[in-house]
């Protein structure tokens, strides 16, 4: 069993907890149809999304010096890193150059990415997650399970025993309001005593020079306008051109992601606080060798909206904890095999190749066809089991030969009508432990039809 097959499992053996995620997800993304049903011009925002995205990817080097020389310009220093590893020391660097004690975090799938939090906790830094969602998986130690929902995973129950624990409301209490005021006030006492704050990139403007971070609480705010130093960290693929392009993709994120019309904070940081710092950590960490797959590069448009997770069938029934990559569902399984093809193998396969990630991705990424071509280059380098190979080639065999395929068809037919139920549903027959075979004809298809047309 795959590790994502083991996990999913796991997942699934809870089965009111594996209804409930599914359904939830699926009201999500009913939402977001909705959303975008009202918007008349929404095919039309898509394709030009994903032609702005080609272009940046086109010349991506272009784009990101004229934002280092616009963000310069402005005031602000801006690092680059190569890898995770050169960007967790930028940031540590930072943190000492400004004797920076205590740190509060917006949300940043890039900081996930890179693993910033345990790298700072094992020098004695300690970090704040501020978005809801994250603070609740920080609490608990757990990774986020969806890029946009972390915390989706968690029944209001749980996050309540949570709280209890850790922030000492009332033992039972599940009240979202009341749970939510709670947390509220212990984040307010973070961001007062915060000398650092850092974001993710949700665009960066190469025009202007400015970033832009799209938040519903307002933390990213609360934690750039209480610190003196403020750092925005952003993968190289976060690039738009020009300001009037930013319009286009704040109509689709929100109403993608969570069914909104628009982020609820739509924040622009472009300088330095009067007496504060500004940085920019632009992050390499592999973008590069996408971009120079012609066949994958494609996912590096991604504007991390969540919306493929939402409308797969297979993230909603098997939870995001179950791909073990930081970014989950069917994007993550694109990305995950450009970072590590041993260890995320499987994850191409964790899909029914149904579509509906492409059909609602904001930029027209191309996810299943994608998939598909992962499970054939997976294949052929020889990363999928020994057990898989032999059937498929098996399979392959016998259906490219009319007289095979029919010898075989005859076989089928009567072992399942005349084998015993042990013998039928051996482990070998996969397929068979979750499903009851159905009743086989005496005569297949080809037969019946041969002896109609006679008659």
């Amino acid at each position: 069993m795959t590790p994502h097959a083991y996990k999913a499992k796991q997942f699934l053996s809870n089965e009111p907890r594996a209804d409930w995620h599914d359904q939830t997800l699926w009201l999500v993304r009913q939402k977001r149809d909705r959303m975008a049903a009202a918007v008349p011009e929404w095919e039309n925002l898509r394709k030009q999304a994903s032609l702005i995205k080609e272009n940046v990817l086109s010349q991506l080097d272009v784009f990101l010096e004229q934002f280092e020389t616009e963000a310069v310009k402005n005031g602000v220093t801006v690092l680059w890193a190569k890898d995770a590893a050169e960007f967790n020391r930028i940031i540590l660097d930072i943190i000492q150059k400004h004797q920076a004690k205590n740190i509060v975090k917006s949300k940043s799938m890039l900081t996930e990415e890179c693993g910033l939090n345990d790298f700072l906790h094992s020098r004695g830094i300690e970090v704040v997650d501020t978005d809801l969602g994250e603070r609740i998986i920080q609490f608990r130690g757990e990774t986020p399970s969806h890029i946009v929902l972390p915390a989706i995973h968690l029944k209001k129950e749980e996050i309540g025993e949570t709280f209890h624990e850790k922030l000492g409301t009332e033992k039972g209490a599940s009240d979202p309001t009341y749970l939510t005021r709670a947390a509220r006030q212990h984040l307010r006492e973070k961001f007062l005593a915060a000398d650092m704050a850092l974001t993710g990139v949700n665009f960066a403007v190469a025009e202007t020079g400015s970033v832009v971070v799209c938040t519903n609480e307002g933390n990213a705010d609360m934690g750039v306008h209480a610190a003196p130093v403020q750092v925005h960290c952003m993968g190289i693929e976060k690039i738009v051109p020009k300001q009037e392009h930013l319009g286009i993709f704040t109509r689709l994120l929100a109403r993608n992601a969570t069914g909104q019309a628009v982020t609820t904070y739509t924040s622009h940081y472009r300088k330095p606080k009067p007496g504060g710092a500004m940085y920019i950590v632009i992050v390499d960490n592999g973008r590069s060798e996408y971009l120079g797959n012609p066949k994958y590069m494609h996912s590096l448009k991604c504007i991390r909206c969540g919306g493929c997770m939402n409308t797969c069938p297979v993230y909603r029934r098997s939870g995001g904890h179950s791909y073990g990559y930081v970014i989950p569902g069917p994007i993550g399984s694109i990305l995950a095999p450009q970072k590590n093809q041993r260890k995320y193998a499987d994850l191409p396969f964790a899909s029914s190749l149904c579509g509906s990630c492409s059909n609602v991705c904001p930029v027209e990424i191309n996810i299943h066809e994608q998939l598909y071509d992962w499970r054939q280059d997976l294949t052929r380098q020889k990363r999928t089991s020994f057990v898989k190979r032999f059937s498929m080639k098996a399979a392959g065999f016998f259906l490219s030969g009319n007289a095979r395929y029919n010898f075989v068809g005859q076989i089928a037919r009567w072992a399942i009508r005349y084998l015993p139920h042990c013998l039928l549903y051996l482990p070998i027959n996969a397929w068979g432990r979750e499903r009851e075979l159905p009743s086989a004809p005496k005569l297949s298809f080809k037969q019946w039809h041969g002896k109609r047309v006679k008659n």
